[in-house]
């Protein structure tokens, strides 16, 4: 058997808020396709919020936004993880329309 291997391309969207010159929220956009379909799927990563800002409103206007501008790229899908745990974070992610679909498996490799 050969494995043939064919660079493909992602592109990247940082979505972030800053006060008083200091990063406090944000979240990453990974566009990226496959041969399954024709339109790209979102991946989001990394999303945080600073600890005195989260119950706000930040996080939920960060995804808003993010969800917008990925079905504006045609995207037809946002996927992301989460670890166990994190049960608020779980909480908003289900009250934006996103579902539990599974679970993440990882390998660290450093």
């Amino acid at each position: 058997m050969v494995i043939k291997q064919k660079n493909l391309t992602a592109f990247g969207i940082k979505f972030y808020v800053e006060q008083g010159g200091k990063e406090v929220a944000r979240a990453y956009l990974y566009l990226m396709k496959n041969d399954l379909h024709d339109q790209p799927f979102g991946y989001m990563e990394d999303v945080f919020v600073d600890e005195q800002l989260r119950g706000q409103g930040v996080g939920t206007e960060l995804v808003k936004e993010l969800i917008k501008v990925a079905k504006e790229k045609g995207c037809y899908k946002v996927v992301c993880t989460s670890r166990y745990g994190k049960d608020g974070v779980h909480r908003l992610y289900e009250r934006l329309g996103f579902q539990d679909w599974g679970k993440e498996f990882r390998i660290n490799l450093e």
